[in-house]
Order: C-alpha cells, then sequence, then structure tokens
C-alpha cells in the first residue's frame, strides 16, 4: 500500500496556545480585581466601566471564552490532525477561525466595559457578537469535519466523540439562547421573558458549563492524558458509557439552578432527577482518567504534566459530585445566592479547567520546540502554587457560604430575624480578602508558566510544519459482521453528529415546549402591568450597570426569605420581563419587593454614595447617574419593540412615550426637592429610582385572594 506524505500545521495551534495564555492571564487579572472590590470597593475609582457589575461578566467571559475557549482549540487543531492522520481540512478556515475568535473576545470586552449587556449570565453578548460567533463556530465546523473527512485513520477515537458532540451541542444552545429583537445597534431584547427565559437562559447556563467547560476537555483528557503517561485509556467500553449517558442527561439538569424559585415544580423535578443521574457518567469518566494512569504512578513525582493532569481531573470528580448534591432541594435551600456556589464553580474553573490548560501547554510547547521544557522546576513550583491558590480560594468562600445561610436564617426566640442584611456581608469580609489571595497565589503561577514556555521556545526551534506519512484510507470492501455496534458508529462522523444532536435535543424540548405552551405553567396576574417608559429606561439601566450579578428578584417560598424580603414571587409577576433578572448571588439583598420601601432621595443618596445609607457596604458608587442624561431617543424604538414580543402598549404609543416619560420624571424630581435634593428629571438616577420603587409594587396591589390562587 502507497503511503503518502503530508504536514499537520502547527502554526494554527502555535497561535491558539498563545492567546490561551494571554489571555488566561487577562481573564484571572480581571478576577482578582473583581474579588478585590468586594471588600474595597472604593478600588472601582469611581468610573462606570471599572464597577463590579461591569468587570465580573469580563472576567467570566474572558476565562471561559478566551482562556477555555483558546485551550479548547489549542487542543483540538493539535490533536485532530494526528487522529485523523491528516492536515486541517484548510489553512485558511483556520486562521479565519483564529481571528475571527481573537476579535469576538475584544468586541466582548469593550462592549461589556461599556455598559453593552443582554443581562444574561454567560450570555451578555450583544446581537452583532452573537451573529460574530455563529459564524465563527460554523467555520470552525466546516474546518473540523472537513479535516475528519479526509482523514487516514477509519476509525473516530473517543477524543473526537467529544469534539463533535461539543460542537453541535454549543451551536443549539447558542442559538436558541440568542433569540432577540435589536432596538439599535448595542441594544436588545430577550425573545423570552420571565419564567420561560430563565428556564431557557438556565439550559443554556448550564449547559455551557457541560458542553463548552466539560465535554471539550474530557475529549483533551482522553488525548493528552494517555499521551502523558504513554498510557493506553483504561477501558474503550467505559469511553462509550461515559459518552452517551453524560451528552444525554447533561442537557436536562438546567433547571436545577432554579430550585425554589416560579418555575414550575415539575421542570424543578426534572433537573433534579437527572443532575443526581449525572453523577454516574461524570465519575465513570473521571476514574477512565484516573485508572489509565495505573502503572504509571511514579510518572507523577517527577512529572509536572502528570501532576496538574491527575489534580485536574480530581477536581472534575470534586465539582460533578458536588453539582448533583447541590441539585438536592434541602441542600440548595442552604447554597444557593450565596458564595458557596461561587466555591463550587471555581473548583471546576481553577481545578479543572485551569489544571488542564497547564498541563496541555507544558506538554505541547517542548514538542513543537523541539526541546525539553526549560524548567521542571519552575513548572513544579507553578503547581504547588496553583493549588495552594485553589485551596486558599474555595476554602474560605465554602465558609463564606455557610455563614451566610445561618445568618439569613437565624431567628431570635420571639420569631424574628436575628441579623440585617448587611451583617452578613461585612461578617465575611476577612473571607473574601484571603480568597483574593488564593486567586493571586494561582496567577502568579500562570505567570511563572508564560516565563517558563517562552524560555522553552527560545531555546528551540518552531516546527511549524511537521512531517508525517500514512497510509491513505481505503474503502470498505467486507462487511464485520460481528462488530461491536460502536464500532460502526466510530466509522461514521455524520451519523455520529446527528446521533449526538438527538441525543441533547430531547431533554430541551421536554422541558421547554410544555413551559412556553401550556398556558397553566405561566398563570397571569391581572395586576401585573407593563413597565412605564421612565421604568424600562430604568430596567436597561440596571441592566447596563450589572446589578443583577449582586441583586436577586426572586424571593423563594421559604420562611427566611419571606420574613425579610416580603411575599414569595410569583410566575405571572415577570411575564413582560425581558430578559428575566433573577440573579443567582446575593451580595446585596433581594430587591424583589424593593419597591415603596424607601423614600425616593434614599435611592438617591445610595445611589451617590451607599455608605451614607448603609454604613458597611461594599457596593461601590454610582455617581455618574446623578449626572448622565436619560436616552429619550431611544424610548420609541423600545417600546415599538416591546410591542413586537407581546407587552401590550397601546397602537402608537411609542409617539407619546416621551411626554408620560418625562411627567413621570417630573413627579420624581418634585419628591426629590421636597427632601432639599436637586436633580434634572432627565438624569438617569431618576430612571432608575423609578424602575426600583416599581418592583414589587404590582404584587402589593394584588387582592389577598388572587395572591393565594398564585
Amino acid at each position: 500500500m502507497q503511503v503518502e506524505k503530508f504536514y499537520y500545521d502547527n502554526k494554527i495551534v502555535k497561535w491558539f496556545a498563545m492567546a490561551t495564555a494571554i489571555w488566561g492571564i487577562v481573564g484571572m487579572l480581571a478576577g482578582l480585581y473583581a474579588a478585590i472590590q468586594l471588600y474595597a470597593p472604593g478600588a472601582a475609582l469611581g468610573y462606570a466601566p471599572t464597577t463590579f457589575g461591569r468587570v465580573r461578566p469580563v472576567h467570566t467571559n474572558a476565562i471561559v471564552f478566551a482562556f477555555v475557549g483558546n485551550c479548547i482549540f489549542t487542543g483540538v487543531y493539535y490533536s485532530l490532525q494526528r487522529l485523523c492522520k491528516a492536515r486541517m481540512f484548510s489553512d485558511k478556515l483556520s486562521r479565519i477561525h483564529f481571528w475571527g475568535w481573537q476579535g469576538i473576545i475584544v468586541a466582548a470586552a469593550i462592549t461589556l466595559l461599556l455598559g453593552y449587556t443582554t443581562g444574561k449570565e454567560y450570555a451578555e453578548l450583544e446581537w452583532p457578537i452573537d451573529i460574530a460567533i455563529t459564524l465563527v463556530w460554523v467555520v470552525f465546523g466546516i474546518n473540523m469535519f472537513g479535516t475528519i473527512i479526509k482523514r487516514r485513520e477509519r476509525h473516530l477515537y473517543v477524543a473526537i466523540w467529544f469534539f463533535i458532540a461539543t460542537w453541535v451541542t454549543v451551536a443549539l444552545l447558542h442559538i436558541v439562547n440568542s433569540f432577540e429583537i435589536p432596538v439599535s445597534f448595542f441594544k436588545s431584547y430577550s425573545w423570552y421573558a420571565g419564567v420561560q427565559d430563565a428556564l431557557v437562559q438556565w439550559w443554556y447556563g448550564h449547559n455551557a458549563v457541560a458542553f463548552f467547560l466539560t465535554t471539550p476537555i474530557l475529549g483533551l483528557m482522553y488525548y493528552f492524558l494517555p499521551k502523558a503517561a504513554n498510557r493506553p485509556v483504561y477501558s474503550y467500553r467505559l469511553s462509550i458509557i461515559h459518552f452517551w449517558a453524560l451528552i444525554f442527561l447533561y442537557i436536562w439538569a438546567g433547571p436545577h439552578h432554579l430550585l425554589y424559585t416560579a418555575l414550575p415544580d415539575w421542570a424543578q423535578s426534572l433537573g433534579t432527577v437527572f443532575s443526581i443521574m449525572l453523577l454516574a457518567p461524570s465519575w465513570g469518566g473521571m476514574l477512565n482518567g484516573l485508572f489509565t494512569l495505573r502503572g504509571a504512578w511514579d510518572k507523577v513525582r517527577e512529572d509536572p504534566v502528570l501532576k496538574f493532569f491527575v489534580v485536574a481531573v480530581t477536581c472534575y470528580g470534586m465539582a460533578t459530585f458536588e453539582g448533583p448534591m447541590l441539585s438536592l432541594k434541602n441542600v440548595n435551600a442552604i447554597s444557593h445566592f450565596t458564595d458557596w456556589t461561587i466555591a463550587h464553580v471555581h473548583i471546576g474553573g481553577l481545578g479543572w479547567n485551569g489544571f488542564m490548560a497547564f498541563g496541555m501547554l507544558y506538554w505541547l510547547v517542548p514538542r513543537m520546540w523541539g526541546t525539553p521544557l526549560y524548567s521542571k522546576k519552575l513548572a513544579t513550583n507553578h503547581f504547588w502554587l496553583g493549588t495552594i491558590g485553589i485551596v486558599l480560594y474555595a476554602v474560605p468562600l465554602y465558609w463564606a457560604g455557610f455563614a451566610q445561610a445561618q445568618m439569613w436564617k437565624t431567628f431570635t426566640e420571639e420569631g424574628q430575624l436575628k441579623f440585617q442584611f448587611l451583617e452578613t456581608v461585612t461578617h465575611i469580609i476577612p473571607m473574601y480578602i484571603t480568597r483574593s489571595i488564593g486567586g493571586t497565589l494561582y496567577l502568579i503561577g500562570a505567570l511563572l508558566m508564560v516565563y517558563n514556555l517562552v524560555r522553552t521556545a527560545a531555546k528551540g526551534y518552531f516546527i511549524a510544519d511537521e512531517v508525517c506519512e500514512a497510509a491513505p484510507l481505503q474503502k470498505e470492501t467486507t462487511h464485520h459482521a460481528r462488530e461491536h455496534w460502536h464500532r460502526w458508529i466510530e466509522r461514521k462522523p455524520m451519523t455520529l453528529l446527528v446521533f449526538s444532536l438527538i441525543v441533547v435535543a430531547i431533554g430541551g424540548a421536554i422541558e421547554m415546549i410544555p413551559t412556553f405552551l401550556v398556558k397553566s405553567n405561566v398563570p397571569t396576574i391581572a395586576s401585573v402591568k407593563p413597565y412605564s417608559p421612565l421604568e424600562l429606561q430604568g430596567r436597561d439601566i440596571y441592566v447596563r450597570e450589572g446589578c443583577y450579578t449582586c441583586h436577586s428578584q426572586m424571593i423563594r417560598p421559604l420562611r427566611d426569605e419571606v420574613a425579610r424580603y416580603g411575599e414569595y414571587s410569583k410566575a405571572g409577576e415577570f411575564v413582560y420581563d425581558h430578559p428575566f433578572q433573577w440573579g443567582s448571588k446575593r451580595t446585596g439583598p433581594d430587591l424583589a419587593r424593593v419597591g415603596g420601601k424607601y423614600p425616593d432621595s434614599w435611592h438617591y443618596n445610595h445611589m451617590m454614595d451607599p455608605r451614607i445609607m448603609s454604613p458597611g457596604s461594599i457596593m461601590p458608587s454610582y455617581s455618574w447617574l446623578l449626572d448622565n442624561k436619560i436616552d429619550t431617543a431611544s424610548t420609541p424604538a423600545k417600546i415599538r419593540a416591546m410591542q413586537t414580543l407581546g407587552v401590550p402598549y397601546p397602537a402608537g404609543y411609542d409617539k407619546q412615550a416621551n411626554n408620560d416619560l418625562m411627567t413621570q420624571a417630573n413627579s420624581i424630581r418634585i419628591s426629590l426637592k421636597m427632601d432639599k435634593i436637586e436633580t434634572p428629571k432627565d438624569a438617569e438616577i431618576v430612571a432608575l429610582i423609578a424602575y426600583l420603587q416599581r418592583l414589587g409594587k404590582d404584587i402589593k396591589a394584588m387582592p389577598k385572594e388572587q395572591t393565594a390562587k398564585n
């Protein structure tokens, strides 16, 4: 059989590897800056783009899509060529993919800092960037499948199964969650509202973790861990079970982020049940990885690459055990809205994703530059700095989460809440300080890695086109009568793609279709009215400033929450909320019933300097809201967009909306003046006050008998 000579493209791997390291440092710096602001709010410098509400989405997007995203592409472009015995389908598509993805990251950072956001966690980017993501993802898919189709290896290795499932599922998640109606080039409203928006968002949010932070990294684990250990994968059959069970079960679990909320109980129960079942395939994959090291544990003592991989897989096991536990209602009642969730997420982010990326880079760079690693000692120091950093990051936040839950739920003997919310915040500040120390150590370790890899590259010679030889793939002429059924699928990449799509689509369809079509899932409340034009503008300011990153708008039917915040939240309250703003973390108190609780002047002073009204508050000042003018030119377009979404404003209301806006704004101006505060009626602070004063008012106006029914 004639052997063909060809060349692997290492240049694209190098580019993505460099981007991984650079964006990793940027994302970690943003995270550290945000963490410091939680105990030193003055670090925001009184500047809108540097407040926690804007920096935190930059951090999450930089880590998820820039750091981990580029890590995925680095590993895929390296491993896929070798597993398929073929150069990438198109060098041009590879470069379009690289530059397109980096352009998206830069655009994301700039727009988020400027306050252009959809207000949906992990999906904050506005519609032009969403379209760009779709196009670049299609380019990646064409390049990946083109390479698979022209492969010289008949069977697809397990890593490629995970790459295929990742590609098709991320495409599905992104498209479904990104349905929105544009108002302007950098403003849109989610097509979904309230309960339905929450379900779609956390179907996306949970499975972004599953299919962007988990399945592709598992693919990298199945390639790089055996390579580094020089051992075959422990069990081929276990990898089959791991793959199909994981992608089927994961997609159902999103509702466990919404336990005790206004989401229908049946959807919450489905999320819980499938989350518990997820433990089996997740641990199956973890054990498959660790057992691959059988006979090679002596190497772990000496090889820093294996050290990173072992801790990464262990953290994957820890996070995937904790996730199902957090989906139990009795546990979730304690953990939700607390820093426990933040600790859980970072065990996966820092341990699983971060350490897999570090181990992969330490393994790749010496091979692509044809030289040994510059310093194993530095790499080992990085490992211990990172490991200690993870411990110092996570343990204080677990402690903080338990403290928050205990203090929120403690009652006196007289039946009164024992602690004010602010007391729970000031109590855990030492934990926040320790967390930032852990993050600093982790960042220092990453900087050591960059130095080590740069020195490694400097003493070697980059192999841009790595030569290889392999026989072309021959057309099958015989039928394999007793062949295992999965071996047949492994020869059919498009069949594997279609089967993966069907498996992942089932869960989402069963959860979402009834929620949208069965009206009893979202019962309406007659007293709930659309937002006034001024309140709508105020809500957009609330979203722009990232208030949802610290405040929830969802009161769960738990004794302490009802006692602290008021009547529990109901599905019908949110039918005009595009997007929903339930939040996932209470650094500040819930705002669902804040309307009418304080006078307008309290909100004005609180936004100007939170510590005037709440001594010890860690909220930053929003003094620019006192000077910025409401963008009244956008009001008609916003009203028309809401009408398109089904909000029942009268026909032609867009033409008179600004008149009503100014009338309401003037009433707030007069109210402030009565408290000796002079402010123009078109100041943004006026719109925000209008929105905050509206929250919960519709339910307070609802008759008691209707409250009981809903």
